[in-house]
């Protein structure tokens, strides 16, 4: 998925190997319970071993550290379900979810600093909702390809549908990631491939209109 952030020129040597140091760091320290407001930058640095300064040499701020961490998550969601394509059929779907639901088991500690930071942070609240889009408009895409093909019925509303499978399915595999049992995961991503598959991309055409 095409992100928002800047792009940033590969290094050699240790630059970039300190950039993923700082990446990994973060990440560890919010697996262990750390709330990623009150993380401050030079926790960060003394976890990942580098100086504050080299901190700064890669990110602008905790904002820019949490957006790279968001982006990773979404491009590794984005890049198992946009492999999908409809005539791989539900079953593949499925498998798809599941390796998003996994994705999402990963990252989970991330997913709940952008939620924690969203709320007051317009800045982080914009770029998930814009990654977010992304996917959105993949789906709605198909979606209308399906309909040119005479596959999904023309009555469908690929926005409308797109934001009850999107929107509402991205809250779903956090809710289930966060709340739901591990050995559920493989049922769960059954459950959102039917309801995209039978609710959108193969709903049956009203019989009435």
């Amino acid at each position: 998925m095409p992100s928002i952030t800047r792009r940033r020129t590969a290094n050699v040597g240790r630059p970039a190997s300190a950039e993923a140091d700082i990446l990994a760091a973060t990440q560890r320290l919010l697996i262990n319970g750390a709330n990623f407001t009150e993380l401050g930058v030079r926790q960060i640095s003394t976890e990942a071993g580098v100086a504050r300064s080299t901190f700064y040499s890669h990110f602008r701020d905790k904002i820019d550290l949490l957006t790279r961490l968001a982006t990773e998550l979404m491009a590794s969601s984005f890049d198992v379900t946009s492999a999908w394509d409809p005539s791989d059929g539900v079953d593949r779907l499925a498998d798809a979810f599941l390796r998003v639901v996994r994705v999402y088991r990963e990252h989970a500690a991330v997913r709940r600093a952008i939620a924690e930071v969203a709320a007051y942070d317009a800045t982080m609240r914009d770029f998930w909702g814009k990654e977010v889009d992304q996917f959105a408009d993949w789906t709605i895409a198909v979606l209308r390809a399906e309909q040119e093909a005479g596959r999904t019925p023309a009555d469908l509303d690929p926005v409308s549908a797109t934001r009850v499978i999107v929107t509402g399915g991205e809250r779903a595999i956090v809710d289930h990631v966060t709340a739901g049992d591990p050995a559920a995961d493989a049922a769960f991503a059954r459950e959102m491939a039917l309801t995209w598959w039978y609710g959108a991309f193969r709903r049956p055409a009203d019989q009435d209109g």
